[in-house]
Parts: C-alpha cells; sequence; structure tokens
C-alpha cells in the first residue's frame, strides 16, 4: 500500500474534471489498513490532495497512504451527497462489487 494516491484523470493543471455538467463527485479511499472511507466533494483532485497530506477527515489521517478506488460524478452536490449516503450503508462486500465494477473487474490490494 505504498502506492501515491491516484489522481482521477491526467489533464493541464487548473482545469476541471468531469464534463460541463458535472458538479459535484462521490469517491471511496482505500485506507493503508484496509479501510474504505466514502466522501464527496466539489473538487475531486483538491480533496484527494488533502487527504494525502492529513488535512481531510479525522478518519483518514493515521491511515495514510491513502488510494483513490472509486470515483463518480454527480450533477449537483446533492445527489453527491445522497450517493455517499447510499454507498456508507453497502456492506464492504457490496462497496468492493461497485469498486471492481468501475476498474473493469481489478479488486483493490
Amino acid at each position: 500500500m505504498n502506492e501515491q494516491p491516484v489522481r482521477p484523470h491526467s489533464r493541464a493543471p487548473g482545469t476541471k474534471v468531469g464534463s460541463p455538467s458535472t458538479e459535484a463527485y462521490t469517491y471511496i479511499l482505500q485506507c493503508a489498513d484496509g479501510t474504505l472511507y466514502v466522501g464527496w466533494t466539489t473538487d475531486l483532485e483538491r480533496r484527494i490532495h488533502e487527504h494525502s497530506l492529513g488535512r481531510g477527515a479525522k478518519y483518514t489521517r493515521g491511515r495514510r497512504p491513502l488510494r483513490l478506488v472509486f470515483w463518480e460524478e454527480q450533477a449537483s452536490r446533492t445527489l453527491a451527497q445522497q450517493r455517499e449516503q447510499a454507498i456508507r450503508r453497502m456492506s464492504r462486500s457490496r462497496k468492493l462489487q461497485l469498486i471492481v465494477s468501475q476498474k473493469g473487474g481489478e479488486e483493490p490490494h
């Protein structure tokens, strides 16, 4: 788990992730201890950077390094928050299935 945090896309500095209709993101981080953290943000790259520096959620501060293993674009903040809550309610095995479905069959380490 010594991998660096994964950026959602390669792009020029200052450009936004996602399509013009994307207002927010729902994401899952895998922590160094193997646990999964679910969150939402309006700026995915900035938020992942904050987590990696220990300035994100209290939960992730002592569980670095972190790895971005899943993210979805959402049309609004409200939808991102609702999706975050839905994912949080999922069992760990269901979250892993969600991650694998996005990655095309690659389960997180």
